[in-house]
């Protein structure tokens, strides 16, 4: 692969652009199938809420188990030069199995089987090319460069989230929502291509030396500086993660407006894409933990509202969504750049980023136990006001609480360190 490992000069905002590209598929398949997928197998195909959550659960640890292995695996192919196939194979098991996700075979006890099936595949070909992508990034250029390069990679992921936001949302209203997804699937099969092919053509490329030193996944948790990332990584991601869970349920069954979850949810995600730039700009000035921190404080104080709204209140929860959107994007765009600071100059990155998704999707995990959560406290899906005030206790009080948690985690454990080594 003549991209990879190469000595590449100052990269152009197109060519960075040409990076982040693909950034926008793999968000067009990530959000519906932590999103949409628990609510579509609960609610369209009868699969009980119990059963989805608890295979949701299952089906993330496998995924989350395999990302460290993942990652040493992408360093030894970049290292030879064989990363190309590897990531062609990995994008069409992902848009075949993204397909089958939505389009099973199978009906009734078969469907857990099938939806476990899908949910491996897809996430363990999604993460290969995840994995990659980040790595990829952080050995871009200079610090300014891995910067901006992760603003492209986040900006376009985010256009990508808006599109999975409405769109299957929109197409879950349909008379025959089975048929409806078709059309989804079949335009994602067609942006993931693409955007592989703008990656491995146009991109800058991953630069570095093949004689780089090539990481077991325990390197991440020996070294102090990367090992207090992770924790506040953790929480942060399983405050986004149990909302992200729960969302559908929560604008159907306590906002009683489902007709409106494209807008809400594609309002979220575009507020996050164009408070981006002001994320990045921030982190230039004050560094990119403390804007982080920033981005925190204003998601609790845009969502702790959440728990209070109540049917009809759509207005309110619409700026709600909008709000935290904006805190968005410090949460998508800082963290791998912290990271990426934190990786030695003659290592592989791949590595790391694999120790990396695991948190990330170990947070996914957790998170899914809030469906058999709901269940026990006696919510039902599709009925208003079922289970008394669970639903917006796991929604958005247990979220904040965790978000608060971790911005304590930050400050404690990486900008005191800072503070202390200057």
């Amino acid at each position: 692969m003549s991209q990879v490992l190469a000595h590449a000069p100052v990269a152009a905002s197109g060519n960075l652009a040409a990076y982040g590209a693909l950034g926008l598929p793999l968000a067009m398949a990530a959000l519906p199938v932590y999103v949409q997928a628990p609510a579509y197998y609960a609610g369209e195909l009868g699969v009980s809420l119990a059963a989805t959550g608890t295979v949701l659960f299952l089906a993330r640890l496998v995924d989350t188990a395999q990302d460290p292995w993942l990652g040493r695996w992408i360093d030894a192919l970049a290292q030879r030069g064989r990363l190309t196939g590897v990531l062609v194979a990995a994008a069409v098991v992902l848009v075949l199995a993204f397909a089958g996700l939505w389009l099973p075979p199978v009906k009734g006890p078969a469907l857990i089987g099938w939806l476990a099936l899908m949910l491996i595949l897809a996430c363990t070909a999604h993460s290969v090319l995840q994995i990659s992508h980040l790595a990829w990034g952080a050995r871009i250029g200079t610090p300014e460069q891995v910067t901006r390069a992760a603003a492209w990679r986040e900006g376009l992921g985010l256009l990508g989230v808006v599109g999975a936001s409405v769109l299957p949302a929109w197409l879950m209203l349909r008379p025959d929502p089975q048929q409806a997804m078709q059309g989804y699937a079949w335009g994602f099969a067609v942006l993931l291509p693409l955007g592989l092919l703008l990656l491995l053509r146009a991109a800058p490329g991953w630069q570095g030396v093949r004689s780089a030193v090539m990481p077991a996944w325990r390197a991440a948790w020996s070294r102090p500086a990367i090992r207090r990332l992770l924790l506040p990584y953790f929480l942060n991601a399983l405050s986004v993660s149990i909302p992200a869970t729960l969302a559908m349920f929560f604008i159907a069954d306590r906002i009683e407006a489902p007709e409106s979850a494209g807008v809400f949810l594609g309002g979220y995600f575009a507020a996050g894409a164009v408070g981006l730039p002001a994320w990045t700009w921030l982190a230039r000035r004050i560094g990119a933990a403390r804007a982080w921190r920033v981005g925190m404080v204003l998601a609790v104080l845009s969502f702790a509202s959440a728990s209070l709204l109540g049917a009809g209140d759509t207005v309110a929860y619409g700026v709600v969504c909008m709000f935290a959107g904006l805190a968005l994007g410090a949460d998508l765009a800082l963290p791998p750049v912290l990271l990426a600071e934190r990786i030695p100059a003659g290592e592989q990155p791949a590595g790391y980023y694999g120790v990396w998704n695991l948190v990330s999707k170990l947070a996914l995990a957790v998170s899914g136990l809030a469906l058999p959560g709901l269940s026990l406290l006696g919510y039902q899906p599709g009925v208003a006001g079922s289970g008394g005030q669970a639903l917006p206790l796991l929604y958005a009080v247990l979220p904040c609480a965790i978000k608060l948690t971790a911005l304590w985690a930050l400050s404690r454990g990486v900008i005191a360190v800072q503070e202390n080594a200057a």
